[in-house]
């Protein structure tokens, strides 16, 4: 700048050239009562159950003639979802993964048969196979979800 503008200050405001964050972290906002996050982690457990429901009636979905099983994929982007959300509320990976073992106990009842022998999970032909296609879509990206957050969590 010369030396005839060393004695002058700087006119940059320090308010613009902070670094902290403006939002605070989920640990540091005072959300840590225990019963808040029991709260949160029953309502996302409720939610895979709600996700399992959904994923297994809209299961039998065709496109003209051919059955296209696209609320296995939805399920379990949802699951994925579900398990995000709940390992940002515990540090535990069991806890983090409650909704997929809800949403894995309620596919399981749903696939026993009903009153009057009514079948959810079943079909003909390539729905025979429902069942096993809405668990496998429905539990890989939670599960792969859950290994990033032990991983890299």
């Amino acid at each position: 700048m010369g030396h005839r503008l060393d004695h002058v200050q700087y006119r940059q405001r320090p308010d613009l050239i902070e670094t902290k964050p403006r939002v605070a972290p989920l640990e540091d906002v005072g959300v840590t009562d225990p019963a808040i996050r029991g709260v949160v982690l029953t309502l996302l457990a409720v939610d895979g159950i709600l996700s399992a429901l959904a994923g297994a009636l809209l299961l039998p979905f065709y496109i003209g003639s051919v059955p296209f099983p696209i609320s296995g994929l939805i399920s379990g982007l949802v699951n994925a979802a579900l398990v995000w959300a709940a390992a940002r509320w515990t540090k535990s990976p069991r806890l983090a993964a409650l909704p997929l073992w809800t949403w894995l106990l309620t596919v399981a009842v749903l696939s026993m048969g009903g009153p009057g022998d009514d079948i959810i999970l079943g079909g003909q032909g390539v729905l025979a196979y429902g069942a096993l296609v809405l668990i496998v879509l429905g539990v890989v990206p939670p599960v792969w979800v859950l290994w990033r957050h032990g991983h890299y969590g």
